[in-house]
């Protein structure tokens, strides 16, 4: 976790729109206080409350029903990955999570995907990058930052995945899918592939529909599974 951009010459980013509303989950008392202060000092947040493992994560949540739970992986009692399980199954208006975490470790990005997470971020991130995360989320986008799956993503060449499940993609829709498993938002997909914005948001939601899948995330955890994508480090 990176407390400032020094050197980058950058001002913090103007936010316009709705505060969003955040929960921080850490059992590591200076890094959640370092969190609360950083997260809170970046335009557009409000850090609503704070909890010391995951039971007390689900169970601030269910109370204060923040927008986004930032979510620690390794935490006493209950983990964070079963946390946002639970959180998810068993809130009448689930907030968003985003799992955040010390380690470079694809098995915790696989279970965050598997578990309903929308973001994966890392705690040597920038502050800026965490916020961006926190927001992108709160809107409902997925976040999958390269730092955490860039790295770990081995594409296999196209065609030689397995069956992908409900219905076969075509091989633009399998390349959309790929380059959304790296991270990539739907303009840098766009720019990537050298095609409109709009051609680009026809793909996802044809690969959506025909994978079955509730969201973004859900499909790279589809595309994990189905062997199109192999979590591991490339080198």
């Amino acid at each position: 976790m990176s407390g400032s951009d020094a050197g980058e010459g950058t001002a913090p980013p103007t936010v316009t729109g709705p505060t969003v509303t955040l929960l921080i989950a850490d059992d590591d008392e200076v890094t959640r206080s370092g969190l609360r202060m950083l997260l809170s000092a970046q335009p557009g947040i409000t850090v609503v409350g704070e909890a010391a493992d995951g039971v007390e994560a689900v169970e601030r949540a269910e109370v204060l029903r923040p927008d986004v739970v930032l979510m620690d992986v390794r935490m006493p009692r209950l983990n964070g990955i079963e946390a946002t399980r639970r959180l998810l199954a068993e809130a009448a208006d689930p907030p968003k999570v985003v799992v955040i975490t010390t380690f470079e470790n694809d098995g915790y990005v696989t279970a965050a995907l598997s578990a309903g997470a929308s973001g994966f971020v890392l705690k040597r991130l920038p502050v800026r990058r965490i916020a961006e995360a926190v927001r992108v989320v709160a809107a409902g986008e997925a976040v999958l930052f390269p730092a955490a799956l860039g790295r770990m993503v081995a594409p296999r060449p196209l065609g030689s995945a397995e069956a992908l499940p409900r219905a076969a993609l075509t091989g633009r829709e399998e390349e959309v899918l790929r380059l959304m498993t790296t991270g990539l938002s739907n303009p840098e997909i766009a720019e990537s592939l050298r095609v409109s914005l709009e051609t680009v948001k026809t793909h996802v939601g044809n690969v959506l529909t025909k994978l079955g899948a509730q969201n973004r995330t859900h499909a790279v955890v589809i595309a994990y599974e189905s062997g199109l994508v192999v979590p591991g480090f490339a080198g």
